[in-house]
């Protein structure tokens, strides 16, 4: 047996610098930039805030370069940032993301690196305005892309740098705008309130709106500009009225049956299709109409703004009205009618401007625009408005990682009740041997499928060279918190180990552990022989995995990165986060430790696991000692130690809790009169005594 532990020591030794200790430099990022855009002339130094290279094809800007690191900061699986350079074009879309530098444990022996690369290269073509999340769910303005299977940390981290870094860089450049705007459902306009009402009524409550400009208005706009002083009013002139345009939204019953009439509003609500809208125009002075239309069939004075909408009219937008019907209208040098087309998506709910453009010539062909704005609010006694939507606040990456996984979450914490449950109840729970081994084998049935191969959660003794680095560190809960089946099991080995020791979590929710024991109990139950060491010698290959703790406790001094490599003695990574789809070397590896078992009972758990040394090291504070032993236990009766599969009990009868997995077998045999000889001979003597009983002699 000594012969077989070295031999997968030196296996090991093999296997780790052919495959798990190549770690990669760090990448260049100006020749990726170069590869990305090929038609570059020039490409900038990393400047600014934020941080980017600006790239040129002659003095066109056709792109910008980032690095991750210098945006978006966060801590990966490893505790470490995966440096990655992103590229976006000048419209804001993706051209491309590469990684440059990781130190991923789960990538550097594991995962390939081509599987990293794969998924970095989904988001050519996305937008950096685009929600872009990792999963394959279907939910409007959100884009899903692929995660990767036993990465699922590493890519959840990367996809929040990249977008968090896009989006600084984007908003930035004013390549999008990243305030959160209230969402306005479209709201109707209620097609049988109508009201009789004249000129003032209208405009007095606001139904109608107006613009109104004076020529000192018109002629400050332009101060400062190429047309300052052209066409300007004179002192004495300046209060004179420029422009006097009064504008409503016509398709409301109120306004529209008042100003056109009833026939006239008839046709026009038969003239607008379903989702069109129509606006009345009517002023004095400054043409709103011009002549621009006539020549090029659009209105160029014109326009109306709704959010960040431009809607502009053309000429078959556009009807002239030649007389209004409603009491008390002043009369108008130009009226007429537009048409907001459907393609525009006007919600008539919505406040609204009108924009006229005032222009003047400053050459032959080239003039000057200003424009000036009047605002539109519907009154709430036209429309229907639905409630507004408030947008969704953005989850930080930890509660999208918990919200994402709130079924597993519950269902594991179901889980631990239950065992926890188990050990309060395990004195009467022992007296029913039968229903108390299928129980178990369940139990680690359930552990092998959904904790491990399922849920990924297999804890690692790089989990705990993580938390001490963290600790003499700046230590941060957001690190672990990335992984909530990870997390929740750790809490549960910290209670239970408080309580019972570290023979809970080995013995119940460890999945290698639990997947060993099954073979083994298979491998009995069809007769296959057991391998049984002396127990001297059994004795002293306990301290193998110390030995393997201690040496890769001072790795991780050093190299936290190196001691992760050096723990794939651990075959957990292989069994249950890759689930043996990796290189054959490890898959031998873990492939024969499970051969192993089938002989000797958990052998890897007893002499090899670093993970369960680590866990036995606070053993001694444990709060109950709930595993009862008698005064015979070990002199005379041997049979606990006998009975035991992982020959946790020595032979004085004492039982090792660094050692023991809690499988409650000695406590089956502890209550059992059929087996446990103190009690056998216990019983004897009951039997006995009753049987020695000289009945009592009644005497009158």
């Amino acid at each position: 047996m000594l012969r077989t532990v070295s031999f997968f020591i030196l296996l090991l030794t093999i296997i780790l610098p052919a495959h798990a200790l190549f770690v990669s430099p760090p990448k260049e990022p100006l020749p990726i930039i170069k590869e990305i855009f090929p038609d570059a002339t020039r490409i900038s130094d990393k400047t600014g805030d934020p941080l980017i290279w600006t790239i040129y094809k002659d003095d066109k800007v056709i792109g910008y370069a980032f690095e991750t690191n210098d945006l978006a900061k966060i801590p990966a699986y490893s505790g470490e940032p995966v440096n990655m350079l992103v590229a976006i074009d000048a419209k804001g879309t993706y051209l491309a993301a590469k990684v440059l530098e990781h130190h991923e444990p789960i990538i550097l022996a594991g995962i390939p690196e081509s599987k990293l690369y794969a998924f970095a290269d989904q988001y050519q073509g996305l937008s950096v305005g685009d929600r872009i999340k990792i999963g394959n769910k279907q939910k409007n303005g959100i884009v899903y892309i692929d995660g990767l299977s036993g990465a699922t940390v590493t890519v959840r981290v990367m996809n929040v740098a990249i977008t968090k870094a896009a989006t600084k860089v984007a908003h930035s450049l004013g390549l999008i705008d990243i305030s959160q705007e209230i969402i306005q459902p479209m709201s109707t306009i209620y097609p049988d309130v109508f009201e009789k009402a004249d000129w003032q009524t209208l405009v007095g409550d606001g139904s109608i709106r107006r613009l109104y400009l004076d020529r000192a208005a018109v002629d400050k706009a332009f101060v400062g500009t190429e047309a300052e002083h052209i066409d300007e009013a004179p002192p004495e002139k300046k209060q004179e009225m420029f422009a006097d345009i009064y504008f409503a939204e016509v398709d409301i019953p109120t306004i529209g049956r008042n100003l056109l009439g009833d026939s006239e509003f008839q046709w026009l609500m038969e003239t607008l299709k379903p989702n069109e809208h129509a606006i009345i125009v009517m002023g004095n002075g400054y043409s709103f109409k011009g002549s621009g239309y006539v020549r090029g069939g659009i209105f160029d004075r014109i326009q109306v703004l709704q959010n960040d909408t431009t809607i502009a009219f053309h000429d078959l937008d556009h009807y002239r009205i030649s007389d209004l019907l409603i009491d008390g209208v002043p009369k108008f040098k130009e009226m007429a009618l537009f048409i907001i087309r459907e393609g525009y998506s006007f919600n008539p709910g919505i406040d609204w401007q009108l924009e006229l453009l005032v222009r003047r010539q400053i050459g032959a062909v080239d003039s000057i625009f200003t424009s000036f704005k009047a605002n539109y609010h519907t009154l709430e006694k036209y429309v229907d408005r639905p409630p507004v939507i408030m947008p969704e606040p953005e989850l930080s990456l930890i509660e999208q990682v918990w919200q994402d996984r709130n079924v597993e979450v519950m269902i594991l914490f179901v889980l631990i009740g239950v065992l926890i449950i188990t050990l309060f109840l395990q004195d009467i729970l022992v007296r029913h041997p039968t229903f108390l081994h299928n129980f178990r084998h369940i139990y680690l049935l359930i552990t092998v499928i959904f904790i491990g191969w399922s849920w990924g959660g297999q804890l690692s003794v790089v989990n705990v060279f993580t938390f001490l680095q963290a600790f003499m560190s700046k230590f941060s809960w957001d690190l672990f918190l990335l992984d909530p089946i990870i997390f929740i099991l750790w809490g549960a080995a910290a209670v239970t180990i408080l309580l019972w020791g570290r023979a809970v979590y080995c013995g119940w929710l460890c999945p290698f552990g639990a997947l060993q024991e099954l073979i083994n109990v298979v491998a009995r139950y069809v007769k296959i022989p057991q391998i049984e060491l002396p127990w001297a010698v059994h004795e002293r290959l306990w301290a193998i995995k110390y030995l393997i703790l201690l040496g890769l406790f001072g790795v991780s001094l050093d190299s936290l990165a190196m001691a992760e490599k050096f723990a794939e003695i651990e075959p957990f990574k292989t069994t249950f986060l890759l689930k043996f789809d990796r290189e054959w070397p490890f898959i031998l590896y873990a492939v024969a430790l499970l051969v192993i078992n089938v002989f000797k009972r958990k052998f890897f758990c007893r002499y090899l696991c670093p993970l369960g040394a680590a866990l036995s090291i606070p053993n001694s504070i444990r709060l109950f000692s709930w595993l009862r032993r008698r005064p015979e236990c070990g002199q005379p009766c041997k049979t606990c130690a006998k009975e035991c599969e992982i020959q946790a009990i020595d032979p004085e009868g004492n039982i090792n809790m660094r050692e023991c997995h809690y499988c409650l077998d000695c406590q089956i045999t502890y209550f059992n009169e059929e087996k446990c000889p103190p009690l056998k001979k216990l019983a004897r003597k009951k039997k006995k005594f009753k049987e020695n009983q000289i009945p009592a002699v009644v005497t009158e």
